[in-house]
């Protein structure tokens, strides 16, 4: 079943908190940006938290074709799929509202058909930013990436955020969008590679933020990339016109055209090629 009341949330937690007492394992899978306040809850009360957005050995996003279209949004079938991969879930907490999309929000009763478990459904319209020094520094992009997502269940201590705040540097590329099924493509890029889009709003934990998912640096060559089938492939074509960037649709894993296509525009207009920086 799917609860979004108040005071039904705050029943489910409890309850979840109980079980923890009685030394019973929990399970939680979580899609989106939740509400901070309830992903830090249960990432306390959870003994394994699980992001269903990123794909997990065992789990292949053609499983989630079982409950969607094969012609779909490759993160929502990885979702549906790494929710039909385990049968011990003990609370679903899914981001629902225009801080995720509608696919995410449908999510939600699909999920409650075979999870065996709460769900929750849940918007987060936190309007107060906090900040992006991932995003700015000069780390590795695959390593940004790594870093945003997971610090929304274990976040920076306060010496490591200082130490990445140092690494603050000029961008010689930017990448625009969201986390890409396939990481291997943010392998392509320069270390300072400045992140742009809805991942800076995920740093931020501001995901409803449009405002701040627009911005990006006049001057920057910067590859616009949506995962295909997603709505925001509008915003981030219009984006790539604006800002004369690259536009990137990828479904799923990258294919050689693409990878391509991107090496040779950071070559072009950043002057990085692979192997020499």
């Amino acid at each position: 079943m799917v609860y979004t009341s108040p005071l039904e949330i705050r029943r489910i937690m409890d309850e979840l908190g109980l079980k923890r007492a009685r030394g019973e394992r929990v399970v939680v899978g979580f899609q989106g940006v939740p509400p901070a306040g309830l992903l830090a809850e249960a990432a306390e009360l959870g003994h394994e938290i699980i992001d269903l957005d990123e794909p997990r050995p065992g789990a292949g996003r053609l499983e989630g074709e079982n409950f969607v279209p094969q012609v779909y949004c490759a993160i929502i079938k990885t979702i549906m799929a790494n929710v039909a991969s385990r049968s011990d879930w003990s609370l679903l907490l899914l981001a629902t509202g225009i801080d995720k999309c509608d696919g995410g929000r449908f999510v939600a009763h699909l999920a409650a058909g075979i999870a065996g478990c709460p769900v929750i459904s849940a918007e987060n319209l936190e309007p107060v930013r906090r900040g992006n020094p991932i995003s700015v520094s000069d780390l590795p992009l695959y390593d940004k990436f790594q870093l945003i997502t997971r610090s929304l269940v274990a976040p920076l201590s306060r010496e490591r955020r200082i130490e990445i705040e140092r690494r603050s540097c000029q961008p010689v590329a930017g990448f625009w969008g969201v986390p890409p099924y396939d990481y291997n493509l943010l392998k392509l890029f320069p270390d300072r590679t400045h992140v742009y889009g809805w991942t800076r709003c995920i740093e931020n934990r501001t995901p409803a933020d449009l405002d701040l998912e627009m911005q990006v640096d006049p001057g920057v060559p910067a590859i616009f990339y949506a995962q295909s089938f997603c709505q925001k492939n509008s915003l981030a074509f219009h984006l790539a016109k604006k800002y004369n960037g690259l536009y990137v649709e990828v479904d799923g894993k990258m294919t050689g055209s693409t990878r391509a296509k991107i090496e040779a525009y950071l070559q072009l207009n950043a002057g990085f090629k692979r192997g020499t920086c």
